[in-house]
């Protein structure tokens, strides 16, 4: 199977994560969604990253069809059986996943504006959503047991990407949160080469 993605993007993060932690196999090839690669935009026609490409050419995105696909694919599961821990998991990858929207859109306005059409104000709501999610990610952090679950590596990629894009702008205060990465390491050991990089 082939995977579209950029090294940058916290989805393609999550998906890279959960497939070497299922021990599926992925050829990965790095696209620039800028450029609106053939590749990329015949298979997806949002133009996203990141885009699975199955053995028999079927196209999956966004990044939670890709996980979900990848738990029925393998014999290892990705989210827990029982329903109440499933659901857990579920919120914890959405939660994850939404923080890296309202991130995603900070560095969007401020990448493709021109400076003086910079919209401060659109930029404090996406803050205030991010800050709201982190705060409460710090109080309610997951456990980090023997097994990992989808939620583990959206949490993962979100917080990647934020010591990526926003070194010192979130830490402050958070004390669990910040220290969650380097615990998260240690049970799962590829996260610093497949965490958001530049």
């Amino acid at each position: 199977m082939k995977l579209l993605f950029a090294p940058a993007s916290p989805y393609s993060s999550k998906v890279r994560m959960a497939a070497r932690h299922l021990g599926i196999e992925l050829e990965e090839v790095r696209v620039n969604t800028a450029e609106n690669p053939s590749e990329l935009v015949d298979a997806n026609p949002l133009g996203k990253i990141p885009t699975l490409i199955t053995d028999d050419g079927t196209a999956i995105f966004d990044s939670r069809a890709i996980m979900q696909y990848l738990h029925r694919l393998s014999d290892k599961r990705l989210y827990p059986k029982k329903d109440e821990k499933r659901t857990e998991a579920d919120v914890l990858e959405a939660l994850s996943d939404g923080i890296c929207d309202s991130l995603l859109a900070i560095v969007y306005e401020k990448r493709f504006r021109p400076p003086e059409l910079v919209s401060q104000d659109a930029i404090d709501r996406q803050w205030a959503k991010i800050n709201r999610g982190l705060d409460h990610l710090d109080k309610h952090l997951p456990k980090i047991g023997k097994k990992l679950h989808g939620g583990h590596f959206a949490l993962a990629s979100t917080l990647g990407y934020l010591m990526l894009r926003f070194p010192g702008e979130w830490e402050n205060g958070r004390a669990a949160l910040t220290e969650w990465p380097a615990k998260f390491a240690k049970a799962f050991e590829p996260y610093p080469a497949l965490r958001p990089k530049a």
